[in-house]
Formats: C-alpha cells, sequence, structure tokens
C-alpha cells in the first residue's frame, strides 16, 4: 500500500507515492535524489541528516515521510540561491568548518536554525546548540568558529 503525498521541496511543489513505512530522509535521498542530506546513524544520534521542516531544524532519520505531508522542506541544496552560496555555507568554507566533509550538511542546518533562534549566541551557546549533530574530525574548533564567522557578517 502506497500514500501520496504533496510537500514543497527547496521551493519546489513536490508529489511523491510512499510506503507508510518509508522515513523522510530515504524520500530525500532516495526518490528526490537531494543527497546532500546524509544518513549517519539511523537513530537521530548524529545529526547528518537534520533539514529545515516548515522553518525547524529536524533530524529526517526520526520521522516517517508522511508526516511531512503538506510540509515546506529546505535540504542543504536548497540553501543556496542563484548559485550563491548561503552565508552559512560560506562561513563553513572560508573557515575550514568541515574536513570529511560527512556531517557538514547536518551541522550547516543545524546553525542556521541556532542563529535564527539566538543571533547573538555566545561561544557556549553555539557549542551547546550543536549538541545534537557529531563531527568525527574537526574537534569542533573550525565549526563554531564559522558559525561566529557567519554571525559577525549578519552583524556588518
Amino acid at each position: 500500500m502506497s500514500v501520496q503525498l504533496s510537500l514543497t521541496v527547496n521551493g519546489r511543489a513536490v508529489t511523491a507515492s510512499v510506503d507508510p513505512r518509508t522515513l523522510l530522509v530515504q524520500l530525500i535521498r532516495e526518490q528526490l535524489q537531494l543527497t546532500g542530506t546524509h544518513v549517519g546513524c539511523d537513530t537521530a544520534q548524529c545529526g547528518a541528516c537534520t533539514i529545515q521542516l516548515n522553518g525547524r531544524a529536524v533530524k529526517a532519520c526520526s520521522m516517517l515521510a508522511v508526516q511531512a505531508q503538506g510540509a515546506t522542506i529546505t535540504t542543504i541544496e536548497g540553501l543556496a540561491v542563484d548559485g550563491r552560496l548561503h552565508p552559512m555555507q560560506e562561513a563553513f568554507r572560508e573557515c575550514h568548518g568541515l574536513q570529511c566533509g560527512f556531517c557538514t550538511p547536518g551541522m550547516v542546518m543545524a546553525a542556521v536554525q541556532l542563529l535564527d533562534d539566538n543571533p547573538q549566541a555566545s561561544e557556549a551557546q553555539i557549542r551547546e546548540g550543536l549538541d545534537g549533530n557529531i563531527c568525527r574530525c574537526t574537534g569542533y574548533h573550525n565549526i563554531v568558529k564559522a558559525i561566529q564567522h557567519c554571525q559577525a557578517g549578519a552583524k556588518a
């Protein structure tokens, strides 16, 4: 049995037929071919699958696709506008906030939400805000630096 879904993904109306057990991350990666959203743990621990759902950062491996019926989703691919990186993406690039890059899409999506919620976040608040996203490479130093860089750019 399949369920028909209608949602908006990266500004585009999308309809999809899914098995009711399909995870949102599976819909995004496998049916919509938006592979920037990564699957790291399948248990909502690592944050590699973080997307924006109706303007809020969520882990796409922790919800069923049918729960996104009618929703507006932004993936890492949808942050760039007219070929220009989102300021957070640019900050990660400029500050070397990545190594292997596996966690980067989820980190960027979480960081965007973090600064949307608290544009004046302190270093401690940034570190706490990234608590649900795991990076196995960088030690978080340059990730925090990138978020602060983006934060400073927003003030300028």
